[in-house]
C-alpha cells in the first residue's frame, strides 16, 4: 500500500496542490475508515457532523421493494425506477426515506458525506429523467442494488445522478460517497463538474472537501510521522528526548479541518493494531471516533441560530457509526444517549413489504432492532 500511495500522490501532487481550494456551504466535518480483522472481517466507521439538526431515525429496507428516484426537477417519483435486490439498514436524515449511511446484507458498507463547494452532478435532459436519480439518493440506490465495490463501478456510469433540488437544501445536495465491501475493497464516489470519478481508496479514508485526489496528495507531507518514538539524541553530555510519549507523531494536525482529520484517520487507522474478530473491531473503532469527536463550542456555525447539529448555533457531533460488515451488526451512538444502539440485519425481516423507521434519540435502555 506504501508504494501504491506514493504513486498517487506523486501523480497529482502539482497539479492539485497548486489548485485553488473554495469552500461554501454549512459546516460539515464527518469522517470515516474501514479495519480490518485477523478473523478476515472488516468494520466501517464513521461520523457524522453537521450545522443543522439531521433527525436521523434508524432506517430499514427490505428486498423487492418497488422505488422510484426523483427526476432532474426535483419531483419525487420522476426518476430511475428500480426494485432492491438486497435489504439494508442504516440512518436516515431529516426523517426522509433515504440511507445517509448504511450497510447492507451482503456486506456493503458507506455512506455520503458532504463535499460543499465542489460536488457538481450532471446535467439530465427530460428525456432522460427516467435514467437518473438525485444525489440524496445514491446511496439507497447502491446499497439495495449491489453487493460489491466492482458491481458499483461496473453499474454507477450506466446511470445519472442529476442536479435535483432538495427541499430543505433548496439546492442539489452537494456530497461524495465511500464505500467498502465485505473484501475489504473501497471505493470513493465523486461527481464533480458533472463527471464521475471513481477512485479506489487503499487509505480506505475519507472526510469532506476537498477532493479525494487533493487529499491523498495531501498525505504525503505526513510521511514521516510515526507511532514508534524518537530516540534521544546527543549533545555533547546533555541527552535530549521527548517529553513524554507520543512524540513520533509531533506535528500532526489536530484541527477540525478536513484535510487535517483525513491525515489523522489514515494514521490512527493505518497503525491500529488488528482486532481478532468484528465485535472487538467494533471496540476499536469507536475508540479511533471518540478523536474526530467535536463538542458543542468548537465550532461556531451562527451566533444565535437554531441551526446547530446537537446545541443551537454549534456545529456538534451527531452520531458515529461502527459496522461489522461480516457480522451483519450495524451499531451506533448518538449525542443525546452515549450507549451504543444496534441493528442486528442477520434477524430482521428483510422480505417485509415496506420500509421501516424507529426512533433513536434519547432512546434507554438502547434500541436493538433485530434483537
Amino acid at each position: 500500500m506504501k508504494k501504491q500511495l506514493k504513486r498517487m500522490c506523486a501523480a497529482v501532487c502539482s497539479a492539485v496542490l497548486a489548485a485553488p481550494i473554495v469552500f461554501s456551504g454549512p459546516a460539515a466535518a464527518c469522517t470515516s475508515f474501514l479495519l480490518g480483522t485477523t478473523d478476515g472481517g472488516f468494520v466501517y466507521g464513521r461520523t457524522m457532523e453537521f450545522s443543522l439538526p439531521f433527525q436521523s431515525q434508524a432506517l430499514v429496507i427490505p428486498r423487492n421493494l418497488a422505488i422510484t428516484g426523483t427526476g432532474p426537477t426535483g419531483e419525487a417519483g420522476t426518476g430511475l425506477p428500480w426494485t432492491t435486490r438486497y435489504g439494508a439498514v442504516g440512518l436516515n436524515g431529516l426523517g426522509l426515506p433515504v440511507l445517509i449511511d448504511g450497510m447492507n446484507e451482503k456486506g456493503l458498507a458507506g455512506g455520503m458525506l458532504y463535499l460543499p463547494g465542489v460536488a457538481g452532478f450532471q446535467e439530465v435532459a427530460p428525456g432522460e429523467a427516467k435514467t437518473s436519480i438525485a444525489s440524496f439518493e445514491m446511496l439507497t440506490y447502491v446499497l439495495t442494488s449491489f453487493a460489491t465495490v466492482a458491481e458499483v463501478k461496473a453499474a454507477l456510469p450506466k446511470i445519472k445522478v442529476n442536479r435535483a433540488p432538495q427541499s430543505v437544501f433548496k439546492m442539489p445536495v452537494p456530497v461524495h460517497m465511500t464505500l467498502h465491501d465485505a473484501s475489504g475493497a473501497s471505493l470513493v464516489v465523486e461527481y464533480v463538474g458533472g463527471v464521475l470519478t471513481l477512485h479506489d481508496n487503499p487509505t480506505t479514508v475519507l472526510t469532506n472537501a476537498p477532493t479525494f485526489d487533493w487529499q491523498i496528495a495531501n498525505l504525503g507531507q505526513y510521511v514521516n510521522l510515526s507511532p514508534v518514538e524518537p530516540k534521544p539524541i546527543q549533545v555533547g553530555g546533555l541527552t535530549l528526548g521527548t517529553p513524554s510519549t507520543g512524540g513520533g507523531l509531533h506535528g500532526l494536525p489536530g484541527d477540525m479541518l478536513s484535510p487535517s482529520r483525513f491525515v489523522r484517520a489514515f494514521l490512527f487507522t493505518r497503525n491500529a493494531p488488528k482486532a481478532p474478530n468484528g465485535a472487538a473491531g467494533v471496540t476499536t473503532a469507536f475508540h479511533i471516533l471518540n478523536n474526530f469527536d467535536i463538542p458543542p463550542g468548537a465550532v461556531v456555525t451562527s451566533a444565535g441560530s437554531a441551526a446547530g447539529g446537537g446545541v443551537s448555533g454549534y456545529e456538534t457531533t451527531e452520531w458515529i457509526v461502527a459496522a461489522d460488515l461480516k457480522g451483519g451488526r450495524y451499531h451506533f451512538v448518538i449525542y443525546d444517549n452515549p450507549a451504543r444502539q444496534v441493528i442486528d440485519i442477520s434477524r430482521l425481516d428483510l422480505d417485509a413489504k415496506a420500509m421501516k423507521s424507529f426512533p433513536i434519540d434519547r432512546t434507554v435502555p438502547p434500541l436493538e432492532i433485530g434483537r
